[in-house]
């Protein structure tokens, strides 16, 4: 048996005693993130591409005129198609100028999440490739299990800014290796070159039923 004299006895002072241990779980911390990610597969671009009904397409360009026209042309439900600069331009002139970023970002939010509530199709058309941007749209979409699709559209090598290339080829390299799916996408879609002018339309329709 220990001869209990021995034993060290540790003085804490009073100022130490809030501190956090192992043992007492903090409560002034902010609760993490819910985990999204998932398995992520990887389409094969065609003229004529097909997404459920309630889906959110993140559209993922770096260059600002082709994105807006690609947008434009090819998504037959014109009014799934978000963006701020929609919003800017829709609350311009209304708002003072040092509170129009912030108010379209929260016009822009919650409109999407009043039509992934409804169940429509929302296509989030992004001004940067920054996951950030995307982050928020991704965690209201999968709260309410819409399926979540990631569409990248590269311009070509001159339509494309300096500073944008690194971000650029990441996101390519992340896409060709489904490692998006750690951000919840569950498919993404990658259109460059020829392919850019020979998809003429994006549809949210379901499959049709095999007889």
């Amino acid at each position: 048996m220990a001869d209990q004299s021995t034993a060290r006895s540790v003085k804490i002072d009073a100022d130490e005693r809030g501190a956090w241990s192992s043992d007492r779980p903090r409560t002034d911390r902010p609760p993490r993130p819910v985990d999204i990610s998932t398995r992520c597969r990887m389409l094969q671009p065609s003229d004529r591409m097909r997404y459920s009904p309630g889906s959110l397409v993140v559209l993922v360009c770096p260059s600002v005129p082709l994105r807006e026209r690609f947008a434009e042309r090819v998504f037959e439900d014109r009014s799934a198609v978000m963006s701020m600069s929609k919003v800017r331009k829709l609350i311009a002139g209304r708002v003072p100028a040092d509170e129009l970023e912030d108010r379209a970002w929260d016009l822009l939010q919650n409109a999407i999440g009043r039509r992934l509530e409804a169940g429509d199709a929302v296509v989030l058309v992004t001004e940067s490739m920054d996951p950030l941007e995307r982050e928020p749209v991704l965690h209201a979409a999968a709260k309410l299990k819409r399926p979540r699709h990631l569409l990248l559209v590269e311009p070509g090598r001159d339509a494309v800014e300096e500073d944008d290339l690194p971000a650029l080829n990441e996101l390519r390299r992340q896409v060709e290796a489904g490692e998006v799916g750690n951000e919840g996408f569950q498919t993404a879609l990658r259109v460059s070159g020829k392919a850019v002018g020979d998809l003429k339309r994006i549809v949210f329709r379901s499959a049709p039923r095999e007889d």
